[in-house]
């Protein structure tokens, strides 16, 4: 929600560079920008979710755990600090995918 990205857009502070962000290497760096996720402030207003279904539409081998690393990013944490309730979440979304197909 707006209110919970405010908080995290604030805590990030002037960050626009997204492999400034935990998680994002130089690699996902260049695909986000390839999916037209140029910032940090960008990334957190689409949500792990909607970027992750950018992602995967030009890299069909995009992984749960960049899915994971995305959300991590989003809350200025590494993914493996992640709460096991927003794994489960993210989990069930990224397996729900596959019964799109």
């Amino acid at each position: 929600n707006i209110i919970t990205i405010y908080f995290f857009v604030k805590e990030i502070g002037e960050m626009t560079k997204l492999s400034d962000m935990p998680n994002i290497g130089k690699q996902l760096e260049k695909q986000l920008k390839e999916v037209g996720v140029e910032t940090s402030e960008q990334l957190i207003e689409l949500g792990s979710k909607e970027t992750f279904l950018r992602l995967r539409s030009t890299d069909s081998s995009a992984c749960l755990n960049r899915l994971y690393a995305l959300e991590g990013a989003i809350r200025n944490i590494r993914w493996h600090y992640l709460s096991q309730d927003i794994k489960d979440e993210l989990k069930s979304f990224y397996l729900s995918l596959d019964s799109i197909k």
